[in-house]
């Protein structure tokens, strides 16, 4: 199973102040709208994501069909046949994509303790 890109997404308190964390870490604004509170920050293949007010708890994120870059991948796992998959191993969904339509979808999954997982495709 091709899950994609993986990002860290954080639910952060004060956008600017993380941002600037981050930046002495090494990162460097890879995409996002600081005006509209979330920044996805980049150092080298990792990626983090910094949202404030628009969750309450971290997540982790997977982006099926692009690569670290946010380049979208010739072949990949759809997120309909990875969530297929899942259900298919009685894992339960707290979201899940329209198996009928094509395109941008997600699901969600949480972990065994509780850690949400979100299956995100933008292609």
């Amino acid at each position: 199973m091709k899950l994609g890109a993986f990002s860290v997404s954080l639910a952060v308190k004060d956008i600017k102040a993380s941002k600037a964390f981050y930046e002495t870490l090494g990162f460097t604004v890879f995409a996002g709208d600081l005006e509209k509170n979330y920044l996805i920050m980049k150092n080298e293949s990792s990626l983090v994501g910094l949202f404030q007010g628009m969750f309450e708890n971290n997540i982790l994120t997977f982006n099926p069909g692009w690569d670290q870059d946010a380049n979208t991948l010739e072949q990949f796992d759809d997120v309909r046949d990875i969530q297929k998959h899942l259900k298919s191993q009685q894992i339960k969904l707290e979201h899940e994509a329209d198996e009928t339509t094509s395109g941008p979808a997600s699901f969600v999954v949480l972990d065994p303790d509780g850690n949400a997982i979100l299956v995100d495709q933008h292609v």
